[in-house]
């Protein structure tokens, strides 16, 4: 319990000297200064400046004793006063000047002090008495410039009324950041028609300017636009070109793929080609000239037996011929013998028929008798039916008539040997240069029998 009680307490007096720091310490912020006031606040001498009746902190903390001392703060961030003064000017024109002041207290203790005594619990109205000090300031400065000066040399104006007005402001604590003249206006138009011949001859210059900017423009058109069209022609140009540098390329690229398709092709044919020399060409040629080998040794054996079979019909025609030559000899001789005993034969019947032609012819007649019958039977050989009267004497008629033209053949028989030995060159007799004629045999064409 003790423990805790002591904890408890140091707490309560940790809290309560935690309040009290909050209520005596104070802490200036950046932009305000405090002013302490009361038992024993006095600050130390700064440039010459004696010892005030109250203390200045800026920028850290102090203690402030609550009943004894009090701390009020004064704010140094800047301020804006508007000024709107109506004024004449050195020509008795009467202009409404339009500005701004922007203003702060100073950041030295003397501009904080002065401050501090003729604004510390009026800080409000500051702007009015700023805005009452410029706008005596700016007629005072106005009256002595011309319209000319006020437009023409602004700067002029904010800088002799910021030169005016300094010694009040530093009596006043405050310093100047900015005064800036924003409009300046007369009621009589002065200022327009200051304007207006300036005006007029910008117009003028504006119109005259603007027709050559025209006229440059429409110039600088039309070059753009020949030079567009000569971009474009060598834009054209440059694709047809490039067209053509394509078409080309494609073109030899489509002919080396062409020359290699030729070239794989002929690599293609070459191994065909070997291929074919390999397993068909060199068998081919190996059996053909097997084949040639085996003709020239078939011809040659051909040769050899046409020779052997010419020398062996040679040698057969050599001996057939002999053969022949001595048939031909033999037939020859046998010829001439028969001839030689055909005409002692002719001879004897010459001589015969000469003797005894009669019996000569007869003879022939009886030798060639059969077929003289024949012939003449041969007339009956076209009757179809014949018709014999009387008998067995008709039979003998016609019998009789047959032999009748049997004896009619004897006499043209010897009729036909006496012609043929006068044509053959006998004589009457029937000899020619005493050699005998032979006899002729008649022979006399049979036709088939028919029937009765």
């Amino acid at each position: 319990m003790p423990v805790l009680a002591v904890v408890g307490g140091a707490v309560a007096a940790l809290i309560v000297l935690i309040i009290l720091f909050k209520l005596v310490w104070r802490v200036a912020e950046p932009n305000e200064a405090l002013i302490i006031s009361g038992l024993g606040a006095r600050s130390k001498p700064v440039d010459g400046l004696d010892s005030l009746g109250f203390k200045i902190v800026t920028g850290k903390g102090t203690a402030v004793l609550p009943g004894f001392q009090v701390s009020r703060r004064l704010r140094l961030d800047s301020r804006a006063a508007n000024l709107e003064v109506n004024c004449v000017t050195q020509q008795g024109i009467p202009v409404k000047v339009r500005g701004v002041v922007i203003y702060k207290v100073g950041d030295d203790f003397v501009s904080i002090a002065n401050a501090a005594r003729r604004f510390l619990e009026q800080q409000g109205s500051m702007d009015g008495a700023i805005h009452e000090l410029f706008t005596g300031h700016l007629r005072s400065i106005i009256g002595n410039l011309t319209v000319e000066d006020l437009i023409l040399n602004r700067e002029r104006l904010t800088s002799e009324t910021r030169m005016s007005a300094a010694d009040e402001m530093s009596k006043l604590g405050l310093v100047v950041d900015s005064l800036q003249i924003q409009e300046i206006d007369d009621e009589t138009d002065y200022i327009a028609n200051l304007g207006r011949p300036h005006a007029a001859r910008v117009a003028s210059a504006a119109r005259i300017a603007e027709a050559e900017r025209n006229q440059e423009a429409t110039e600088r058109e039309q070059e753009t636009e020949r030079q567009n069209a000569a971009v474009i022609r060598d834009t054209e140009m440059k694709k047809a070109e490039y067209e053509g540098q394509v078409q080309q390329a494609a073109q030899q690229a489509r002919q080396e793929v062409i020359l290699k398709e030729t070239r794989n092709a002929e690599l293609e044919a070459e191994r065909t080609e070997k291929r074919l020399e390999s397993e068909i060409r060199k068998p081919a040629d190996a059996r053909a000239y097997e084949q040639v080998k085996l003709a020239e040794a078939e011809r040659e054996e051909r040769i050899a037996q046409a020779q052997a079979a010419a020398t062996e019909i040679q040698l057969r025609a050599a001996r057939e011929a002999e053969a022949t030559r001595i048939l031909g000899e033999a037939e020859a001789d046998a010829i001439r013998q028969k001839g030689l005993a055909e005409a002692e034969a002719i001879k004897a019947r010459a001589e015969a028929l000469a003797e005894n032609t009669d019996a000569v012819i007869a003879q022939q007649l009886a030798e060639q008798w059969p077929q003289i019958v024949e012939a003449g039977a041969g007339v009956f050989g076209n009757v179809d039916n014949m018709v014999v009267l009387n008998g067995a004497q008709g039979v003998e008629d016609m019998l009789a008539k047959a032999l009748t033209l049997g004896g009619t053949g004897l006499g043209l028989a010897r009729q036909l040997l006496g012609n043929m030995n006068v044509q053959n060159g006998h004589g009457p007799n029937g000899t020619a240069n005493g050699a005998a004629v032979p006899a002729v045999p008649v022979e006399i064409p049979k036709e088939a029998p028919k029937d009765d």
